[in-house]
């Protein structure tokens, strides 16, 4: 079951093996996770050798500047829900945009999401010990976006 948010995130350094490759087994995600927790965060959020945000245990990421929507340029999966919400915003004509993100004093301009199948958007308002922005209309844009996808039969 999804946390209900907002959440916070520890920095933890971690590279998925093959990150274009849904898999599981990979315990480096579940010990992050459960340091985050000890240390008082809700879940971890990976940078990569360059110090890129890239993803969380189980999450994509997501950036707000007001006006654009940013997708941290990093080796990761993308996820259904993270694809579905691409595709969707694009729809919408929302500005969308992939580049690095850093943790760290610029992360504070940013409204910061987390999203799987559980929810296309559940609020972070810290990754380490950066306070992101506030911005609830960033998480219903999400959420609005993701309704809009059609069901299709199988």
């Amino acid at each position: 079951m999804a946390p209900e948010g907002p959440i916070a995130l520890d920095v933890v350094a971690h590279q998925r093996d093959l990150p274009h490759i849904k898999h599981v087994g990979e315990v480096g995600k579940t010990l992050a996770l459960r340091r985050a927790r000890t240390r008082g965060f809700t879940d971890a959020a990976f940078h990569d050798p360059q110090g890129r945000l890239s993803e969380g245990t189980i999450w994509n990421l997501a950036f707000w500047d007001g006006n654009t929507v940013n997708w941290p340029d990093a080796d990761i999966l993308p996820g259904a829900t993270m694809q579905i919400l691409q595709r969707q915003l694009s729809v919408l004509g929302v500005v969308q945009t992939t580049r690095p993100i850093r943790h760290g004093a610029s992360l504070g301009q940013l409204a910061g999401v987390v999203m799987n199948p559980w929810t296309p958007g559940i609020a972070v308002t810290r990754i380490g010990e950066s306070q992101l922005a506030t911005d609830d209309d960033f998480t219903r844009l999400l959420h609005s976006a993701y309704e809009r996808e059609r069901l299709e039969p199988i």
